[in-house]
């Protein structure tokens, strides 16, 4: 019995990965291993559970069917271990989390930390990168995104948000007139990273009407923290993240461009595996950043004019 359940949670791996080698590497198996093991199950029950390619996987009725059970099965196991582990004085396990590269530079760092701290058995693998990493692909538990709009769905949440903020250097604004409409700076230096380069701006303010701003600009690049740097430099605006210029702001390097005016923000949410655990370590990482979120929240809305 023992060999059929691992067996079966071999199985169900491989059906989320799509292939032998995704679950291997998450299972830390050779794919031959893995395909043993299903190869073992299929005999033991009688039927083809899938059908092989060299691209692709494709289950059999008889596949679908023991899916659905193996899924409820480990669920109900894993869902009791995490609630032991969690309710322990002192969980243990790890967590794999993805996150934009920029937030390595805001409050959420030091959340981690703190989470760390708190849960010194918990080890976290934390993958900083500037293009989005698939979860289950990449072997990750958590993915923070960001982007504006997050959908609700079972298996995402809203941590917090971040305001932008128009920002140019001291040298770059003394060699121009202070605007006090956005109309008035469309043909100034426009940075831009790369996957927004073609979107347009809105300016609100209030008592004003909506002010929309399609840049045109001199240097792309796609990481924000790049395009920060260049814009302290003073090569021309950029659009970044409060929490990257307030110290350059508060010693006069940089100024905020058209304070008055406020851009939309962006929203940081978590997302996680459709089949992990209702409790358990993912949900106890989730819950210490939505409360470390409230206080990113307090520190943005304390910055001049935060959108």
């Amino acid at each position: 019995m023992i060999d059929r359940l691992r067996q079966m949670a071999i199985f169900v791996k491989t059906i989320d990965h799509g292939s032998f080698r995704g679950a291997a590497r998450e299972l830390r198996l050779s794919p031959s291993v893995v395909s043993h093991h299903i190869s073992q199950l299929e005999e033991h029950l009688g039927v083809a559970l899938m059908y092989r390619s060299t691209r692709k996987l494709a289950l059999t009725h008889e596949g679908e069917r023991l899916l659905m059970a193996s899924r409820k099965m480990l669920e109900a196991v894993e869902g009791e271990l995490a609630t032991l582990s969690v309710s322990a004085r002192d969980p243990s396990g790890e967590l794999r989390i993805t996150l934009p590269s920029v937030l390595s530079q805001s409050p959420l760092t030091d959340t981690i930390a703190k989470f760390s701290k708190t849960y010194p058995r918990i080890r976290l693998t934390l993958n900083f990168s500037d293009s989005r990493r698939a979860l289950i692909e990449g072997g990750f538990d958590i993915g923070i995104r960001m982007g504006p709009g997050v959908k609700k769905s079972p298996n995402s949440t809203l941590l917090f948000k971040v305001g932008r903020k128009l920002v140019a250097s001291a040298d770059y604004l003394s060699t121009r007139e202070t605007p006090s409409d956005p109309n008035q700076i469309r043909d100034w230096d426009w940075l831009a990273l790369s996957t927004a380069k073609h979107d347009s701006l809105t300016f609100r303010k209030a008592g004003c009407a909506l002010v929309k701003v399609r840049p045109e600009a001199c240097i792309s690049a796609n990481d924000a923290q790049a395009l920060y740097r260049l814009a302290r430099q003073g090569t021309g605006l950029a659009v970044v993240p409060v929490f990257l210029a307030e110290t350059d702001v508060a010693d006069g390097r940089v100024s905020f461009v058209l304070p008055d005016w406020t851009l939309g923000e962006i929203d940081v949410f978590a997302e996680w595996p459709e089949n992990a655990p209702r409790h358990g370590l993912i949900h106890l990482f989730l819950g210490e950043l939505s409360i470390g979120g409230d206080r990113q929240r307090q520190t943005a809305t304390s910055a001049p004019e935060t959108e």
